[in-house]
């Protein structure tokens, strides 16, 4: 590997979601394990998260949600297009199954993005520099141009696109996830130019989804940020020299929740309760893991470095 400059932003996503996801994600960027995060305004705990993040001056950007839980936005949440017959979120598969029989109107999808920009400005006291999608919803057809409108609409310059090099190598996933992986990745490729068109910029690389939960290990960590570096077109010579690289890894620690305690208005999914979420946790503050990110010359930054 060439010694280059590695900026690597270690995103902490779902701030807001919980008590003990807060206190995990806090914890985390104590121990200087973390160095960002992704709030979700709609969360249970998302006003403790942001008072959470000014106190200890964590850099926090917004977790733009359509899937999970209830819209912000007044006026969508009794009758709209994007809430199911319970009046929730469509779910993680059940939007993208919504979206793709033409059920979801895009100006409803545009309002509650709106909605929670201006939500995060009200408890954070600024825009966010970076805005993503729970469950990756942003790079899905339609959405992606609406996302990309939002954005420069208030100015903000970064997203995360998930294309994550060297996924397709990775036999530990399951098939079904697996396939959803592809789909986000496949949907991706496509998320390029409309984001580009909106002057939308991201990391060189992006990695996480092969580390997440249970799949989470040091070495796992440290081969993901490898390929990513590998995979990044090397500079001319004359560039080389002074040449750095970012990637961004998504991580989602925490403590598991306990219910009713968490969620987005349903209370908390099965994923937040189990031991993965504190599995990830206690793999990305060990001292070997910060070891490494030495040696490889890698500094933890947030969006606003870039």
């Amino acid at each position: 590997l060439r010694m280059l400059q590695v900026k690597l932003i270690v995103t902490g996503d779902d701030f807001g979601y919980c008590p003990r996801r807060n206190q995990g994600i806090v914890d985390c960027f104590l121990a200087g394990a973390i160095s960002n995060v992704s709030l979700l305004v709609n969360g249970s705990a998302a006003a403790d998260a942001a008072k959470l993040a000014r106190r200890y001056n964590i850099p926090i950007g917004l977790h733009a949600n359509l899937s999970e839980g209830s819209p912000v936005c007044e006026v969508l949440k009794t009758n709209s297009s994007l809430l199911n017959q319970d009046g929730f979120f469509h779910g993680k598969m059940g939007f993208r199954t919504a979206l793709s029989k033409g059920l979801l109107n895009m100006s409803e999808v545009k309002q509650e993005l709106k909605a929670q920009v201006e939500l995060f400005h009200e408890l954070t006291g600024h825009l966010p520099p970076h805005m993503d999608g729970h469950q990756h919803v942003h790079v899905l057809p339609e959405v992606r141009h609406v996302f990309g409108e939002v954005l420069e609409e208030y100015g903000i310059k970064y997203t995360r696109v998930p294309i994550e090099p060297g996924l397709h190598n990775c036999d530990w996933i399951p098939p079904s996830l697996m396939d959803f992986y592809l789909g986000v990745e496949e949907d991706s490729f496509n998320t390029v130019d409309v984001f580009t068109k909106h002057g939308i910029r991201w990391p060189d690389s992006y990695i996480g989804l092969s580390t997440m939960g249970k799949h989470m290990s040091v070495s796992s960590i440290c081969s993901a940020i490898d390929g990513a570096i590998a995979e990044v077109p090397a500079p001319p010579a004359a560039a080389a020299r002074s040449s750095s690289v970012t990637i961004e890894l998504m991580v989602h620690p925490g403590y598991p929740s306990v219910p009713p305690a968490g969620g987005c208005g349903q209370g908390p999914d099965d994923f937040s309760q189990s031991w993965e979420r504190l599995h990830e946790l206690q793999t990305l503050i060990k001292p070997e893991l910060q070891s490494h990110y030495k040696s490889r010359n890698i500094q933890l930054c947030s969006f606003k470095d870039l």
